[in-house]
């Protein structure tokens, strides 16, 4: 974990912090595994449950393995966990020139909240804060049924399979 953290973030999380999310009732931490990856971890994601809130924390997909679905695929995972925990919405911020990253949560329907000022401590950049509703109505469960058939589709096209 810390290895794709490093490779995905520089560094942003520690052995400790990525331990005591694991051991955190309120955390779901979820991780993408391939026997074919030299550690076996292809991408990992994870969210905070406060009240009826997904905060999403992290979303990383090694970098060899960008660009394959897996990041859809994650965030599918991240969200139907959410639904599963009976979760009413989901955020989180990411930084304004990921534009691969907020095409992602835009094509999942999360919509732009606001803007947290030099946010990233490395840089200074700021952060697009994005925002997820209604995660129990019934047209938010049809769409995950479609995501759901999504990815098995594109996943399958690889020779891979959802197993959640």
């Amino acid at each position: 974990m810390v290895e794709l953290d490093q490779a995905c973030f520089g560094g942003l999380w520690t052995l400790e912090g990525y331990q005591r999310e694991l051991d955190s009732p309120n955390t779901e931490f979820l991780g993408l595994f391939a026997t074919t990856a030299p550690s076996g971890l292809l991408g990992m994601g994870c969210f905070w449950a406060i009240l009826e809130e997904a905060h999403i924390t992290i979303l990383a997909i090694a970098p060899p393995y960008q660009g394959r679905g897996l990041g859809s695929t994650l965030l599918y995972a991240l969200l139907k966990a959410a639904c599963n925990r009976g979760l009413e919405r989901a955020t989180l911020e990411v930084r304004v020139s990921n534009s691969q990253a907020i095409c992602l949560y835009e094509k999942f329907g999360f919509k732009t909240a606001g803007l947290r000022r030099g946010y990233y401590q490395d840089t200074g950049e700021d952060a697009a804060l994005l925002w997820l509703g209604d995660l129990q109505t019934p047209q938010f469960q049809e769409s995950l049924s479609q995501w759901h058939q999504q990815i098995t589709h594109r996943l399958s096209l690889s020779g891979w399979q959802l197993n959640i």
